[in-house]
């Protein structure tokens, strides 16, 4: 006689069951699963970085950035500076040269910058001729001024720099103002150049004697080399 033994049915991980019928033999019987669908993967094919149990405790490290410094002062740039610099060339009578002792060419680019681009929209484009004249003209302004200052002369080529540069706002006004001009008015585009020549070299030459030592005696002769710079640059503007 013999004796049947119940054997449980045994699950896989793919969805096959298999079981043993009363004669010993193995029948499978795949349980159904709905169309479109990948099967199953193993437990063990799952990688080990999507676990996120990193035991029975965790902790946090807290980031602050408060402290970090903006983009602009990473990059020395003070906005406010640049703004209260403006603000004091824009009136040539009420010029605050405390403003400029401290020297920097982020203003100075600024206003270089926004020249080219007026004269890029009058149909010129002259980014690298400013930028040379710029470069040259300090060094020009800043040999002839120690040649007048001799032993005193204490003006260093990069305050040299940022003058020439802020000193060139009233030429970039008069650049804007040049495009609503028509051809013809050549007569009130040269009293208009004028007016912003003599607001230019009177800035700058102020700004140099404001730190000169003993510049009043050479007021003449400061301004001089001036007006040659921003004249030059008018007639960029012009022609």
């Amino acid at each position: 006689m013999k004796k049947e033994f119940t054997v449980p049915p045994v699950i896989f991980p793919s969805g096959d069951t298999t079981f043993v019928s009363g004669g010993g033999t193995l029948h499978h019987r795949r349980v159904p699963t709905a169309p479109f669908q990948p099967p199953r993967p193993a437990m063990s094919s799952i990688p080990s970085f999507l676990s996120f149990d990193i035991g029975p405790t965790s902790f946090s490290v807290p980031v602050s950035v408060s402290d970090e410094p903006s983009l602009l002062e990473e990059l020395e740039i003070d906005a406010s500076l640049i703004y209260r610099k403006t603000l004091s060339l824009l009136n040539p009578f009420r010029l605050n040269p405390a403003l400029h002792d401290s020297a920097d060419l982020s203003g100075s680019f600024l206003y270089y910058m926004s020249f080219c681009l007026f004269q890029m929209l009058a149909g010129k484009v002259q980014f690298g001729v400013v930028l040379g004249w710029i470069v040259v003209f300090s060094i020009f302004l800043y040999v002839v001024f120690n040649m007048l200052q001799g032993k005193n002369g204490n003006l260093d080529l990069y305050r040299s720099l940022s003058l020439v540069g802020y000193s060139l706002l009233p030429v970039v006004v008069f650049s804007a103002l040049s495009l609503f001009i028509p051809q013809g008015f050549v007569v009130a585009n040269f009293i208009l150049a004028a007016v912003f020549v003599m607001w230019s070299t009177t800035v700058c030459a102020r700004l140099l004697l404001e730190g000169a030592s003993r510049g009043d005696e050479h007021h003449g002769l400061i301004a001089y080399p001036c007006f040659l710079i921003y004249a030059l640059f008018s007639m960029l503007v012009m022609f």
